[in-house]
């Protein structure tokens, strides 16, 4: 490798002030690895981690990797603020995804295979059965896979055939014993059974063994001289061209057929594959040996999901039931609207310690069915599967209310789902919008206009998450729903913007992106800096990755401001480096749920010198302050205020379980190491239980 990153000193200052943002995602993904390690963590929990490294993985190959591609692809060799060209970000990701690799078949063969194994959990290679049971997988062979294998041989009069993205794959070497004559073939394993099939006694058996044992059922009168496995991940980010679509739905289903066809960035196979089929693959996907995996452990480990649904509660995390905020609940138990209580006084909800579905679902429940309520505007980014939201969303416009939804078509991942949703809606005659031209609608907002007899009211969501039920009960999320003047009038306006057509106007009370997000904030900790070392800023998000608010926060630590960040994921600010980020601080929580909800804390922000809270769903990212339509609300009753306190002072006490941002730019474990406690989820979950229940008393 001839292309060598310039030695830091010959660097222009500004470079290296920052982290490289595509290695701090590796950094944060072999947290997440540890966790597959972790002694304290109950087993099952410990395999659905090393599944999601792998799910993490796929994805960061399909984007970030396949983008690092183009831009080598197109000749870029400017160096960004980290001090890396492309093709530099690209060598390194290589040179760091390796070992990450490594350590996760490790962990998996080494130390969660046998302790699985030992609570009569196995996954059993062929080689392995025992006849009945080999008499068992022929039969299921033959009722339920065989029928639907496709063999692809690859001759003069058949090409090399098309390799879908993710898709597990047979390759093989088929010979005839009478001319000689050999072919490559390649068959796709389908996804329409379990890859890890069950024996019935807590055994399973890799479904590309079960096939690659029977293949000699699809080539009568052949030889299969050898067969390997392997996977294809290809560039899944969609290229839309928005200026010139005429019909931004249609153009984004378009593109998902396009999508299928990608330029291959990454090939997976298993360690004992030939050199001969290896080179064939390689040859015919036109990828560079370099971007190759060879794997001793099963491709693709997110079938470890599969094992985590088995039903052994002794296995797992302790249920923590959800509550409901003390004041809805006994709303709840009075029949008393939730519009009721909004009047009285906004309710603050924090999932899934508090519950998603007795909360914002109801809210959007009684709106479909309240006969004065008028209108429903509402933004959607991920509505996952089978959504009461969208439910209430078609029963209110079918009940003859006004329904506006706008739905990011290009919510990446969702955006097939997003396209079937848009058109379920449209079908049941709610007003469907996509976006604004050129960004992406991210923000979590809904306004419900009501006839309350005295006026009309707007009472209005904002969060922090998705109006995801599913990904509710997984997700660290803020909830705020109130029927404030100022924040309702600026709903308004917002929805105004995004469905019509007009120039924005100033928000009253709530700080939007692009327009106005990344001005304000830095005009916050620039405020906050000018108190020099009476300054405090909290910020806890999933990423920080914006160089104008990395500046600005190293300027702010320069004037003796301290500054703690909780950052679950991507963090590029460096922390505690000597003359220049020596009061900044930062750890990552990581457990059972994923830290999602952002809270953004400012010792002197408020107008009378008061602390600033803010919660919303931006993170510190230029995608989010300059690429997206993101909302964030400020927090203004004391107990309200109280909670995101709590919050904060559980995520940065100094006894628990954390990964700390070093000075030479690692990431420390710190706490105890033989036990995964304390833990700052499990003291939320108490502390947000007993809260509810006083107040209910």
């Amino acid at each position: 490798m001839t292309d060598v990153a310039t030695p830091v000193e010959e660097l222009p200052a500004p470079i290296h002030r920052v982290l490289n943002r595509e290695l701090s995602w590796l950094d944060f993904n072999d947290r997440v690895l540890q966790l597959a390690a972790e002694p304290g963590i109950p087993l099952l929990e410990r395999a659905k981690f090393c599944a999601i490294v792998s799910t993490n993985l796929d994805e960061f190959f399909q984007v970030r990797v396949a983008a690092l591609h183009d831009q080598v692809a197109a000749g870029l060799d400017e160096r960004r603020w980290d001090g890396r060209t492309p093709l530099e970000t690209l060598v390194d990701v290589t040179t760091k995804v390796a070992p990450l690799l490594e350590r996760q078949e490790d962990i998996f063969l080494d130390d969660l295979v046998p302790a699985l194994a030992a609570e009569g959990i196995e996954i059993v290679s062929w080689d392995r059965l025992g006849e009945d049971d080999r008499k068992s997988m022929r039969q299921f062979y033959e009722e339920r896979i065989f029928p639907v294998l496709t063999p692809l041989a690859v001759d003069p009069g058949h090409p090399f055939p098309y390799i879908s993205n993710l898709a597990l794959s047979l390759a093989a070497h088929v010979a005839d014993p009478v001319t000689a004559e050999r072919r490559f073939v390649r068959l796709k394993v389908p996804d329409v059974f379990p890859r890890l099939i069950p024996l019935g006694d807590g055994r399973f058996v890799p479904a590309e063994e079960v096939v690659g044992a029977h293949l000699h059922t699809l080539f009568t009168g052949m030889v299969v001289e050898e067969w390997a496995v392997f996977r294809v991940t290809r560039n899944a980010d969609l290229t839309l061209e928005e200026d010139e679509a005429d019909d931004l739905l249609e153009a984004v289903e378009l593109e998902l057929r396009k999508r299928r066809f990608n330029k291959a960035i990454r090939l997976e196979v298993e360690e004992a594959i030939g050199d001969e089929l290896l080179e064939l693959l390689i040859r015919e996907l036109q990828i560079d040996p370099r971007n190759v995996s060879r794997h001793r452990a099963m491709i693709d480990l997110s079938c470890l999901w599969q094992l985590h649904g088995i039903d052994r509660p002794e296995l797992k995390d302790r249920a923590w039931p959800p509550v409901t905020p003390g004041r809805l609940h006994l709303a709840e138990g009075t029949d008393r609207p939730i519009f009721s209580v909004m009047r009285d006084r906004a309710v603050l909800m924090h999932h899934p310690y508090e519950s998603f579905s007795s909360s914002v679902e109801v809210f959007l429940e009684q709106a479909a069915d309240d006969p004065r309520v008028q209108s429903i505007k509402m933004t959607l980014y991920r509505a996952g599967g089978d959504s009461p939201v969208i439910k209430s969303l078609i029963r209110a416009a079918e009940r003859g209310k006004q329904v506006a939804v706008l739905v990011e078509l290009k919510a990446r991942f969702d955006e097939a789902n997003n396209v079937q949703w848009a058109k379920h809606l449209e079908r049941a005659g709610v007003h469907v919008v996509y976006g604004m031209l050129g960004l992406k609608t991210h923000s979590k907002v809904i306004l419900v206009v009501r006839d309350d007899g005295d006026q009309l009211r707007r009472y209005c969501h904002i969060g922090t998450g998705n109006y995801n039920s599913k990904t509710a009960r997984l997700y660290e999320d803020l909830g705020f729903l109130t029927c404030d003047n100022e924040i309702g009038a600026d709903a308004t306006q917002l929805f105004n913007h995004l469905t019509g057509f007009s120039r924005s106007e100033d928000y009253r009370g709530l700080l939007v992106a692009p327009r106005d997000l990344k001005r304000q904030l830095i005009a916050l900790i620039e405020r906050e800096a000018s108190y020099g070392a009476e300054g405090r800023i909290t910020l806890k998000c999933n990423s920080i990755a914006d160089f104008a608010i990395v500046d600005a926060l190293y300027a702010a630590s320069e004037a003796g401001v301290r500054i703690d960040g909780v950052v679950r994921g991507i963090c590029t600010m460096r922390a505690g480096v000597p003359g220049l980020s020596e009061n900044v601080r930062v750890r990552s929580i990581l457990g059972r749920y994923l830290e999602h909800s952002r809270i953004y804390r400012f010792g002197h922000g408020d107008e009378d010198d008061g602390p600033m809270y803010l919660i919303g769903s931006a993170d510190l990212m230029p995608r989010n302050l300059d690429r997206r339509v993101e909302v964030l609300v400020p927090i203004d009753h004391p107990k309200h205020r109280e909670w995101l306190d709590q919050v904060l002072e559980f995520d940065l006490a100094d006894d628990i379980v954390r990964w700390e941002l070093q000075p030479d730019d690692t990431w420390l474990r710190c706490g105890p190491l033989d036990v995964f406690e304390p833990d700052a989820q499990e003291r939320m979950y108490r502390w947000a239980v007993e809260r509810q229940h006083q107040s209910r008393r």
